[in-house]
């Protein structure tokens, strides 16, 4: 369907305003070179120009190179590069020295003018980096003449740099038989192993107090790795692709592993305030090539990602004075994979705007409790959840969204038995609301379901005889709670003022039917403009392979592109455009309020006891928390929001049925057919012969095609009736007899 000429305008104009802004502390972003390979660019001590590695043919640079630009100069580009090493050989690893007038960089052009070779490619399509033993360290005045050999022995001698206070040079070596850190006076004069591991421990720099030194190493440990290390090395070859970030004092004491990612963690350099690092890394991909740069404390807390851009970003430096950010990437290219270095003002992110893993784990690990004893609505448990919801809010200095606190009350009836007319019990819910008032014209609210299945009660558990056993509802929806409650957090403690009031509601009555958000959209304030509703629900269970559902695309024509926009590096996201579905979303949606919902799917421990906290997966909660926080931004930002029906009709979005088949279905909009996550034991499914992984078609004559149309034929089934049911199995169609 196409837009209208007026909402295509709109629409485009609101992409525009947040093209890059992901990258929150990059500022002024500019591109200073134009073609070519351009890395490792690094600032002179007043800040005024950069010396970089340059390969480019069309200036003459056919083998790695260093050049010197001078800042200074009105339009900056590839003209403005001038060649300061040999122009013979391969260069690496250029670094200014103290006084600003010379470099330091290390060559081969000595032992041979001709440009070395590169690693043949392998049979078993390895990645290698060569470390050519021609490689020495020299120092240069700028105007490319070398005025001193700091290196001449047998081996590599490279990645040279100066500490800040103009008295050392820590370089790698393989002087000892391994690729090892080294020490020098600036002068070149005592020498002083540093590290002493197996391994390559190279691309080190100094913090700015010239106490530290922050490196990479690959460490290998298993017999395996150590034979392949040992036999590469005896080639001049290394596998850059499994380094760790490490710190240690500049005497080489105090040694200290920063991260524990896995893959490739390179290119590290310290914040100016020395107690962060910056690196680049590849941990997050799960499809390929792709590095972006993070933010880590230097205790290995606080993983942050820094770039978003294109698939290569790396060599950060900052400026002597802190306030320049120079990288190299593959962003706005002219060419594929060309890599060109680019400048941008360094905004520090406000400390109340990092994500905190503790406090999601913190309220996770108590809401998840025993001593909730599931939340269930209405009960004891839910009381004290509500309680702690409240004394956060407070904590926060939220206002209540009407009236003197938080509560919002409401009751509803639930049948116990669905095949007994007098089975139904009067439940009292209460939902718990947070406000901040930002003074803005529209309203943003993010929302998750506190309620659980409490000792199964209300006969919602997917495990038999479950009856009594506590359903501590860790991911279901614990992981939501905490992470509306940590947003919370961010957005009202934080030194911005958003462009939106926010509202966080805490909803009662999911587990029964959705029942205190319908409560909360029924009773809006008639006095706000909504732009958007936000629900979390299950997002602690990410798998291996990131997969990350997004509902409620089709809502907006603005959230496509933004969820793409703003998504955490390695995360695959399974997008569903509808804005109705099992969760609190629906709700808001009936009410023409743009929704997102956010999901990481089912597990074999939904709806069950085993649902604990020791099964969260809080490294991919805290992503997913600061995602979300970056999307709410983007909203507030963003001047309209236009709603959007989707194709599911209102009455196909809460539909009552009488009977369940007893599966664990997948939410993501596959339009194939109801893909099974699970089958519970002893239900119609399970006794039909119906398998997780089956991909269910029809139900007599109904046809399956997501999950909305399996509720959709559910609620034409009457209980005792036995129909044929169709699944497909490894490609292949099979129809079984379930009797409902």
């Amino acid at each position: 369907m196409a837009l209208s000429k007026s909402l295509l305008k709109l629409t485009l104009l609101s992409f525009s305003t947040f093209v890059f802004s992901q990258e929150t502390n990059l500022n002024n972003i500019k591109k200073l070179t134009f073609g070519g390979d351009n890395a490792e660019a690094y600032f002179s001590p007043d800040s005024k120009k950069l010396t970089m590695q340059v390969t480019n043919p069309e200036i003459g640079a056919h083998c790695d190179q260093i050049y010197l630009l001078d800042l200074n100069h009105q339009y900056l580009g590839t003209k403005d590069l001038r060649l300061i090493s040999t122009g013979n050989g391969r260069t690496t690893c250029s670094f200014f020295m103290p006084d600003g007038k010379h470099i330091l960089y290390a060559s081969t052009h000595e032992a041979n003018k001709e440009c070395p070779p590169k690693p043949a490619p392998r049979a078993d399509g390895k990645y290698l980096w060569p470390i050519y033993a021609e490689f020495d360290i020299y120092v240069a005045d700028l105007n490319g003449k070398i005025v001193k050999k700091l290196t001449d022995s047998p081996g590599y001698d490279a990645e040279a740099v100066v500490s800040p206070d103009g008295k050392y040079i820590v370089f790698t070596s393989t002087r000892s038989g391994d690729l090892e850190l080294w020490r020098m006076d600036i002068d070149g004069k005592n020498l002083k192993q540093l590290t002493f591991g197996l391994g390559y421990d190279g691309g080190a720099f100094f913090s700015h107090d010239s106490k530290k030194l922050v490196f990479r190493s690959s460490r290998p440990t298993s017999e395996k790795d150590i034979r392949e290390y040992k036999e590469l090395l005896a080639e001049n070859l290394v596998a850059p692709t499994n380094m760790e970030i490490y710190t240690m004092n500049i005497d080489g004491t105090d040694l200290k592993q920063v991260t524990h990612l896995g893959k490739a963690n390179w290119s590290p350099y310290f914040h100016p305030s020395d107690k962060k690092i910056l690196f680049s890394s590849n941990h997050h991909s799960t499809r390929g090539y792709d590095f972006q740069i993070y933010s880590i404390d230097v205790d290995g807390k606080n993983l942050r990602q820094i770039t978003y851009e294109s698939e290569f970003n790396a060599f950060p430096m900052f400026s002597p004075d802190g306030k320049k950010l120079v990288f190299s990437s593959n962003r706005n290219g002219d060419k594929p994979h060309e890599t060109n270095v680019f400048i941008a003002d360094w905004i520090d992110t406000d400390a109340h705007e990092i994500v905190s893993g503790n406090n999601l784990k913190k309220t996770v690990t108590y809401l998840a409790s025993d001593d909730l004893q599931g939340r269930l609505t209405g009960s004891q448990g839910a009381e004290k959840a509500a309680d702690f919801i409240s004394k956060e809010f407070k904590k926060l200095y939220l206002k209540p969204l009407s009236g003197k606190d938080y509560d919002q009350n409401f009751d509803y009836s639930v049948k116990l038995n669905p095949h007994e007319e007098n089975s139904s019990v009067n439940v009292k819910g209460k939902n718990v609301i947070g406000f901040l008032d930002n003074k803005a014209e529209k309203t943003i609210i993010i929302g998750a379901h506190y309620d659980h299945l409490g000792l199964n009660e209300h006969h919602n558990s997917t495990l038999m005889n479950s009856a009594g056993q506590i359903h501590n509802g860790a991911d279901d929806n614990a992981s939501g709670v905490a992470a509306v409650l940590e947003l919370a957090r961010m957005f009202s403690q934080n030194k911005a003022k958003e462009k939106a009031n926010y509202i966080f509601a805490l909803f009662a009555g999911e587990e029964d039917g959705l029942m205190g958000s319908k409560f909360m959209a029924e009773n809006l304030p008639k006095n706000q403009k909504f732009k958007a509703m936000i629900n979390l629900d299950m997002i602690g269970r990410l798998n291996h392979d990131k997969d990350l559902t997004i509902g409620g695309i089709g809502t907006s024509p603005i959230f496509g592109e933004m969820v793409k926009r703003y998504k955490p590096a390695g995360f695959n996201l399974a997008i569903d455009s509808s804005g109705v579905g099992p969760s609190d979303h629906t709700s808001f949606y009936l009410k023409d309020i743009p929704v997102l919902f956010f999901f990481t799917g089912t597990h074999s421990d939904y709806h069950k006891p085993s649902d604990d906290s020791e099964k969260i997966n809080f490294d991919a909660m805290t992503t997913i928390t600061g995602y979300v926080f970056n999307l709410a931004n983007a909203i507030s930002e963003t001047g309209e929001i236009p709603f959007t029906k989707t194709k599911m009709s209102q009455s196909k979005a809460v539909p009552k049925y009488k009977v369940s088949l007893g599966v664990m279905p997948s939410y993501a909009d596959t339009k194939d057919g109801l893909h099974i996550d699970g089958v519970t034991d002893n239900r119609p499914a399970a006794n039909a012969g119906i398998k997780a992984g089956d991909i269910l078609t029809k139900i007599g004559t109904c046809e399956v095609k997501e999950v909305y149309s399996y509720m959709e034929c559910l609620s034409k089934i009457n209980s005792g009736e036995e129909l044929p049911v169709t699944v497909l199995r490894e490609g292949k169609e099979m129809t079984m007899m379930v009797k409902f």
